[in-house]
């Protein structure tokens, strides 16, 4: 209960912070995916992101409709679609990223530095634990 108390309320902050600039925390997940190179698939960006498909689905739509991804068939699959973000979703992203910076300074000031450091080994240690049960 207590990660998911702490999960929530670094989420809600975070949706709170990048509400100004027209995205949620998770839709700006998504744009950071994207943002790192080529087109992805939609299951690669739902690997990438440790989102549900429908969700991603769902938050894709919305992005293209703003303009600010592509969805063109896969070059290789018939049946699936790639993910790429356009110039209008690279400059919001260029745009985000030093508020985004700003909040996660913000947040290590809380914990601070190495403290910081030592929560996101743990938090990927937990992770990768608990998909070995699976």
């Amino acid at each position: 209960m207590a990660l998911r108390a702490a999960y929530l309320a670094m989420h809600r902050q975070t949706d709170a912070f990048l509400a100004p600039l027209g995205v949620t925390a998770d839709q700006f997940v998504v744009l950071s995916a994207l943002s790192e190179g080529d087109a992805l698939s939609q299951r690669e960006l739902v690997e990438r992101t440790t989102s549900d498909p429908n969700t991603l689905r769902a938050m894709l739509v919305l992005l293209e409709r703003r303009g600010l991804i592509e969805r063109p068939p896969h070059p290789t699959d018939g049946r699936a679609r790639s993910v790429a973000l356009t110039a209008a979703g690279r400059s919001l992203y260029d745009q985000i990223v030093p508020e985004a910076l700003q909040l996660e300074a913000e947040l290590e000031k809380i914990l601070g530095s190495g403290e910081a450091k030592q929560l996101e080994i743990m938090l990927a240690q937990l992770r990768a634990r608990v998909i070995e049960l699976r």
